[in-house]
Order: structure tokens, then sequence, then C-alpha cells
């Protein structure tokens, strides 16, 4: 058992000097940062920053590419908020909702009863001219003498 827990503490105690030994290759480092682990990423920067410290000239081509987009590329907080595709789907589904809720709408229509008779302008008028018979409201409704509203005649 002792011999089983020493073999499990040496792998471990190892383990990063492994990954500090580790070569990380900026060749294509578009496709592969996302794979990379905190410290592959942070190994490539330091290499590439001591590389940069020296004469920009003797980098090459796949290290410019990659110190560019350590710093400028679409990861982190530069990281794109929405996958491709996003807009499409959120537009496909405002278009579903808007034609479900205008075909529920028009279904209650085609179902809803028709306008009570109690609507109709004769009736409203009707109906001012009884109010005014029975002298409803006679301080300030339809009743009073310098009344100049329009009484149920309006519009519902």
């Amino acid at each position: 058992m002792n011999h089983l827990r020493n073999t499990a503490v040496r792998t471990l105690r190892a383990a990063p000097r492994r990954a500090q030994s580790t070569s990380v290759s900026a060749a294509n480092i578009e496709s592969t940062w996302s794979s990379l682990t905190a410290e592959q990423r942070a190994t490539l920067e330091r290499q590439l920053d001591q590389r940069m410290a020296g004469d920009w000239k003797a980098l090459s081509l796949d290290e410019k590419k990659a110190a560019y987009y350590i710093a400028f590329g679409p990861h982190g907080a530069r990281e794109p908020l929405h996958k491709p595709g996003f807009t499409a789907k959120v537009l496909t589904g405002v278009t579903v909702c808007v034609g479900i809720s205008t075909a529920i709408f028009a279904y209650a229509r085609s179902r809803a009863i028709e306008t009570p008779h109690t609507m109709s302008k004769e009736w409203r008028e009707k109906t001012n001219e009884y109010m005014v018979e029975q002298k409803a409201n006679p301080h300030t409704g339809m009743a009073a003498p310098d009344y100049t509203g329009k009484g149920f005649s309006g519009k519902y």
C-alpha cells in the first residue's frame, strides 16, 4: 500500500514539470488555442514574449501570427457573444410567435359574437334623450343647462 502511495505522489510531482517542459507550437494557433490548457497558453505567451524582446525580423511568420492572435484574437473578453446563426434563430422565433398570435387573434375574432345592439349610434342618442328627460346629474351632467359634452353619443 505504501508503494502505491509513493508512486502516486511521484507522478503528481512530476506532472507540473512535464507540463512546463512541453513545448507548445505557435503554428496554426487559431485552431489550437481553445484546446490548450491555461499553463500551455501561459508558456506560449512567455516564449513569444522572449522571442519578441529580440529582433522582430527574426520571428517566423507563424510566431508573428500567434503574437497577433494572442493580443487581438477573438478569445477571452473579445469572444463573440453569440454564435453564428443566432440572429436567424431569434428572427425565426419572433416570426413564429407573431404568426401564432395573429392566427389566435383571427380565430377569436371569427368566433366572437356580433356587436350588441346597445352599441349602435341610434341607441346611444336615445340614451342621451332619456338621460335629459330624467334630469340625470342636473348640476354637471347632460341635464345641466350649460352642458356642452357629447353625452353617450361618443364612439366606444
